[in-house]
């Protein structure tokens, strides 16, 4: 198996399998608040100039009308940018009011104000142990937005604390299904490949919260490191990991010119060679180019026999 389909194999995981929703968003009616305001109005201003004449059926009406008039006012709601009104008939929702401006409503309904603006939130920073049980601090920022408003207010309690809880827990998850630091080309690891984790990040926070009507825009990792009491012992790990790594390429890379240059001097001619000539030249050339500190030359006065 590669290592493009063994990361795939680590991305595709079993996604979070939550309740499926009771409700979801439908649009309310809600015609242009200003018809009502005017009815309104005039209903009142007949009623009050009824009441002002004094005579007796036409008190009754003006009464009516008065009562008529601040009825249909109390319908009226207003919508800004970025806000939503949820709106519900004696309990039962009867759909959602986005549409911004001033609108008008069944007034005997209630209605609750939801932003659907984007939102932030940056986790705490959480001390878990990564999957080699290495314990270490992490952190997210997690970009959200309220998509359903019907499930956000029916489906949880507070859809923003729910969000929070989902995040932390998601990240938690994350945090112990992948090593810190991976020595392996073909694994995943939570340093070295940022964008792959913050990606199923991402993922599992949607599916954590999808059944509260949120959608998730964007996370990203603000905080990774060691945890303080093995920060020091995991620097010398590094450390060492990257001298070995850098000699292996000194290695490797003197091999190449050990061979390219023996090739050239067959080529041209230059000098004929034995296998001993050969063997003692490729271990003079091996300590000039791996050697970390500058050789010093000697000068043979014989020959390499003698």
């Amino acid at each position: 198996m590669s290592a493009q389909d063994t990361r795939s194999a680590e991305l595709d995981v079993t996604p979070v399998r939550m309740p499926d929703p009771a409700v979801r968003e439908h649009r309310a009616w809600g015609p242009n608040g200003f018809v009502g305001l005017l009815v309104g109005l005039v209903l009142v201003g007949a009623g009050i100039a009824a009441i002002a004449a004094g005579t007796g059926v036409l008190i009754g009406l003006g009464v009516v009308a008065l009562v008529a008039g601040l009825f249909t006012l109390r319908g009226l709601t207003t919508v800004a940018p970025g806000e939503a009104k949820v709106v519900q008939f004696f309990g039962r929702y009867v759909g959602t009011v986005r549409t911004s401006g001033l609108r008008w409503v069944n007034p005997l309904t209630s209605r609750q104000k939801i932003s659907t603006r984007i939102r932030n939130h940056e986790s705490d920073v959480l001390k878990v142990n990564d999957l080699d049980g290495n314990p270490i601090e992490i952190a997210a920022v997690v970009v959200w937005q309220v998509e359903d408003t019907a499930r956000a207010v029916f489906e949880v309690d507070s859809f923003v604390a729910f969000v929070h809880t989902q995040t932390e827990t998601a990240i938690r998850h994350i945090a112990t299904s992948y090593s810190y630091d991976s020595h392996d080309d073909d694994r995943l690891s939570l340093r070295q490949n940022a964008e792959e984790i913050t990606e199923r990040l991402s993922r599992e926070i949607g599916d954590r919260v999808e059944s509260a009507g949120v959608t998730i825009i964007e996370s990203r990792l603000t905080h990774l490191a060691y945890a303080p009491e093995i920060a020091g012992a995991m620097l010398q790990r590094q450390q060492a990991g990257a001298v070995v790594a850098a000699r292996g390429r000194i290695v490797e890379g003197a091999v190449g010119m050990v061979e390219m240059a023996l090739a050239r001097l067959s080529e041209r001619e230059i000098v004929e060679l034995d296998e001993e000539r050969k063997a003692a030249m490729v271990s003079n050339l091996m300590v000039v180019l791996c050697g970390d500190r500058a050789t010093q030359p000697i000068v043979n006065a014989g020959s390499l026999y003698h």
